[in-house]
């Protein structure tokens, strides 16, 4: 078990924020939403969680080239971006890969 660092908490409340807001589009996830409050709650992660986190970092890399995803452009928060920090954000992907460096 493993404890999110603070910005992974912090990247997962923003979105928790974004989710009320109704910015995380139709499409977003169950499993989005429950990652996302696990997170910003700093609940304790399994290796399963973080070998999920990982794949879906891996899965979504081409998500941050997208119209939205960066603060400032058109369309901020995109989907994209808030499902990217219910999953942890950039520190989240960090994150991940530490915890699981092969």
């Amino acid at each position: 078990m493993a404890t999110p660092p603070k910005g992974v908490q912090e990247a997962a409340q923003r979105a928790l924020r974004w989710i009320e807001d109704g910015k995380a589009g139709k499409n977003f996830t169950d499993t989005g939403r429950t990652r996302a409050k696990q997170l910003a709650d700093g609940d304790d992660v399994s290796e399963e969680v973080l070998t999920k986190m990982r794949a879906y970092f891996r899965r979504h890399e081409a998500d941050k080239d997208a119209d939205g995803f960066t603060s400032g452009g058109d369309g901020f928060p995109s989907p994209g971006r808030v499902a990217w920090d219910a999953w942890g954000g950039d520190p989240g992907q960090r994150w991940a890969e530490s915890e699981l460096d092969d």
